[in-house]
């Protein structure tokens, strides 16, 4: 068998379950990088940096 792989909160570094309300981003900076956000880290507007450009996001 395989192994599922979940994504991972680019803040936190939690990972995401599929029940979460976790949510897909890319980089509104550069465009190049996906990553995700869980809900909590969203709600508490925890900062989150893009590992391609540097920006900082809240």
């Amino acid at each position: 068998m395989s192994e599922l792989k979940l994504p991972t909160c680019i803040s936190c570094k939690r990972p995401i379950l599929p029940y979460e309300k976790g949510v897909r981003l890319v980089c509104p900076n550069c465009g190049e990088v996906e990553f995700w956000r869980c809900h909590k880290c969203r709600k508490l507007v925890n900062t989150y940096v893009c590992p391609k450009c540097g920006f900082k996001g809240p």
